[in-house]
């Protein structure tokens, strides 16, 4: 899907429309969970940019006519970003609270996490807004849940409105005029990224690992054996015996 993205917008980087038009579509589908990271979106945006930017280097086609302003591209973006996240947050307030009883709610999102976003809600407020909007894969069900916990719109719009007006056109610009630098070290850096990431999800897996292994130790080791009680045994005695039967309650005679 990403190498898709990047093929798109560069064969189209003097189609200023198409570009446009593909920003638009690439945000509300990464916007709905699909596995497009919004990241993606906005560096292959800012590559056009670069390469419109440098037509020594990338050569226009002869029947080219216009290019990708890089300023329009970066103001198109962020207006993609917003319309997609007041979309998703407008969803979440239309069904509201039973939207976390709906099945495909809560394969997105587990009640853990989903108890974890509404204590962060009500302990912070409408600032969890900017978390969610930094924070890739829960960018989705968090504003869902925004929706859903009756946050005001106008106070969603204005905070995300800021945390997008740093993000998305920050990286679009920078990718557009740095993107000479930024290519030399993407392998580096991608490199570097996916070694920290590699380890950082074996050291996930066995944390994970070591933690369910205690748990069953501690359920195992919480499991009480009943103890047996004694068990009195009657004696019949017979007519005529002499023995006379103990008082209390034991098989054993007293004579």
């Amino acid at each position: 899907m990403e190498e898709f993205v990047v093929r798109v917008f560069s064969d189209y980087t003097y189609q200023p429309m198409l570009v446009y038009s593909a920003i638009w579509v690439f945000m509300l589908m990464s916007a709905f969970g699909l596995p497009l990271p919004e990241e993606v979106v906005l560096v292959s945006a800012g590559f056009v940019g670069y390469m419109s930017l440098n037509p020594d280097l990338f050569p226009p086609p002869p029947e080219a006519t216009s290019k990708v302003n890089v300023y329009v591209l970066a103001v198109v973006a962020f207006v993609a970003v917003m319309a997609s996240d007041y979309l998703i947050y407008a969803l979440g307030r239309r069904f509201g609270p039973r939207l976390f009883q709906f099945r495909w709610f809560k394969r997105m999102m587990s009640e853990a996490a989903l108890r974890r976003v509404q204590q962060w809600m009500r302990k912070y407020g409408l600032w969890t807004v900017i978390v969610f909007r930094f924070t890739p894969g829960v960018r989705f069900p968090g504003h869902l849940t925004c929706g859903a916990m009756g946050l005001s719109p106008w106070r969603f719009l204005a905070v995300d409105w800021i945390a997008a007006g740093i993000s998305v056109p920050t990286q679009v610009l920078l990718v557009s005029f740095y993107g000479k630098y930024i290519l030399t070290y993407f392998t580096r850096f991608k490199i570097y990224v996916f070694s920290a990431a590699g380890i950082g999800l074996v050291i996930y897996l066995t944390l994970k690992f070591l933690n369910k292994r205690r748990e069953k130790a501690l359920a195992a080791a919480s499991v009480t054996v009943p103890v047996a009680e004694p068990v009195t045994v009657p004696v019949d005695y017979p007519a005529n015996s002499t023995v006379t039967p103990p008082l209390d309650g034991t098989s054993k005679p007293r004579h």
